[in-house]
Formats: structure tokens, C-alpha cells, sequence
């Protein structure tokens, strides 16, 4: 009997602290047994947001500046070739694409960066919402040896399941910040 009543007692101030510790921290209690948050074997939400610009189209923005860029428009400028070797499919690819400061510098990013301008950095977005951060300053030949180019080549020929616009970068160990069906290009400066 006095077991019982002490496993009450016990019972009763650590579930009594937890719901007054969680009232008083204004956290919502939790009944034993209810889920919180995601459900097992559910995605997370990443917070993709799938961007309202029209199919083939690339829009670059910095401030209160914007361009679009069709395919035709791309297709017409000066292109870079790079050889690069994807850990996912475990060969080297060769993209041709317009290198990026070529389509930044004519939105007002400077094209040599100097103190302040080393802040600035871009969000590449897929048309499926996917999102890659990079520092202006690893697109810019005058800061880094690196290269980042939107590709619209491989191999000489159109892209096809990755098109038709796709973000690449030199340098990287793994294509993760390689956007396909690239549709968007946001330039900003980090406070």
C-alpha cells in the first residue's frame, strides 16, 4: 500500500510538473500518446513555394530590377563550356550555358566586388520549387575560381528532363545546389 502511494505521489508531481512547467511556459500540453508535429514516414514540409512564372522563361531580380530571359534571348549570348563531374551519376558532364554575372551585371551587380558587395548572394529556384543559396561573389571570376553558368547544353544538345534552364557550378562535391528547370534567380544582400 505504501508503494502504490508513493508511485502516486511520484506519479502525480512529475506529470503535475510537466502540464504546469508546459502551462507556464505557454507550451500546449500533450495528451500521452497524441502525435505532435509530423506523422512517421511523412515529408517535411521544406517550405517550397512554387514560383508564378510562365513556363521557359527565366527571371533574374536585384532591388527594385528584374529581366526575363527566354531561351531564344540565352541562346543568342556568349556561352561558357565547363566539364564537371556528378557524384550522383558517377561521370563527368559537359554544360554550355551564359555564365551568370553575364545576366547579374546588367540588373546593377557590381562586376568587381568590393567590401559591402561581398554580402550579396542569390536564391536559384526550380519551376518545382527547390531552392540552392550561393555568395555573388563564387559567380564572379574576380573573386573566385569557380565558374556558375545556366547551363541550356549537355553534351551539345538541349537539356531535356533538367531544362530547360539549369544552374551549374564548378567546384562542388555533389550536385545539390545544381537547380534544374530553372525558373528564377533572386539577388540580395545579407544584413
Amino acid at each position: 500500500m505504501k508503494r502504490n502511494l508513493m508511485w502516486v505521489a511520484i506519479s502525480a508531481f512529475v506529470f503535475g510538473a510537466g502540464t504546469l512547467n508546459a502551462q507556464t511556459q505557454n507550451k500546449p500540453t500533450v495528451a500521452p500518446g497524441q502525435m505532435t508535429g509530423m506523422d512517421m514516414g511523412a515529408k517535411p514540409d521544406r517550405g517550397y513555394t512554387k514560383p508564378n512564372i510562365p513556363a521557359g522563361v527565366l527571371r533574374i531580380t536585384f532591388g527594385d530590377k528584374s529581366a526575363d530571359w527566354t531561351l531564344a534571348k540565352l541562346t543568342a549570348l556568349p556561352h561558357k563550356t565547363l566539364t564537371v563531374y556528378n557524384e550522383h551519376t558517377k561521370a563527368n558532364e559537359t554544360y554550355s550555358g551564359v555564365a551568370l554575372m553575364d545576366l547579374l551585371t546588367p540588373l546593377g551587380v557590381p562586376a568587381t566586388l568590393r567590401g559591402k558587395d561581398l554580402s550579396l548572394y542569390f536564391v536559384a529556384v526550380g519551376s518545382d520549387g527547390y531552392q540552392a543559396v550561393y555568395a555573388v561573389a563564387e559567380a564572379n571570376s574576380d573573386v573566385h575560381d569557380g565558374m556558375i553558368v545556366v547551363a541550356d547544353l549537355e553534351d551539345g544538345k538541349p537539356l531535356t528532363d533538367d531544362g530547360p534552364l539549369k544552374i551549374i557550378s564548378t567546384g562542388e562535391k555533389r550536385p545539390a545546389r545544381w537547380v534544374r528547370n530553372l525558373v528564377l534567380v533572386r539577388v540580395a544582400a545579407a544584413q
